[in-house]
């Protein structure tokens, strides 16, 4: 399997742009809490050894790379809330959440993992299929907005027990649809996903 490299971003450097930045989002598929995004430059002198995909690390690898790339490089995250994934829908609302966490970073060009560009970054950006495994600016994007994301999960799992939420990140599994069934809908779930909007 090959590892996540600088060809993107040298590519972009060759045509005269210097900040370049990776953009991932996380939380497409939970039931419950906010999406998050994150936007990173890296510093191509000095990038965390080991970097890679996010969901090819370990929880302890996570938090540890986390931490390498908040003090290395430039990093911006945002979020688009519960209440706007359901005005929006999930798609509308990923795309919203990378166009602040980009807003947050004012990068000459950005590297979107996905097939999609938020409009507001059309001309300013190019999106990569599997780019989280491709680009070393999107995996770091990838693990940060993972390793947020995870913290604030924590957080509401503190304020709605039961649910899981500390160790499913509000993603439905056994755990988190039996709780659902038994405590009912919280603030802080989706009501536009359909095993919530079933229970409403």
């Amino acid at each position: 399997m090959s590892l996540p490299d600088l060809h993107f971003e040298n590519a972009a450097h060759v045509r005269g742009l210097i900040r370049v930045a990776g953009i991932d989002e996380v939380g497409r598929g939970p039931l419950a809490g906010p999406v998050t995004a994150a936007a990173v430059i890296l510093d191509t002198t000095n990038i965390p050894v080991g970097l890679r995909d996010s969901k090819q690390l370990s929880k302890a690898r996570l938090e540890a790379m986390y931490t390498q790339i908040m003090q290395c490089a430039k990093v911006s995250i945002s979020h688009a809330t519960v209440e706007e994934i359901d005005e929006l829908n999930i798609l509308q609302a990923s795309l919203l959440a990378m166009e602040r966490a980009a807003a947050g970073l004012g990068a000459d060009h950005y590297l979107i993992d996905g097939n999609r560009l938020p409009s507001a970054l059309r001309g300013r950006a190019e999106w990569i299929v599997k780019g989280d495994a491709r680009s070393l600016s999107i995996s770091a994007a990838s693990i940060v907005a993972k390793v947020t994301r995870d913290r604030i999960m924590v957080d509401l799992a503190q304020q709605h027990p039961g649910y899981g939420w500390d160790r499913n990140a509000g993603y439905p599994t056994p755990e988190h649809l039996n709780a659902l069934k038994k405590l009912g809908v919280t603030p802080a779930h989706r009501r536009s996903f359909s095993p919530v909007h079933k229970m409403l």
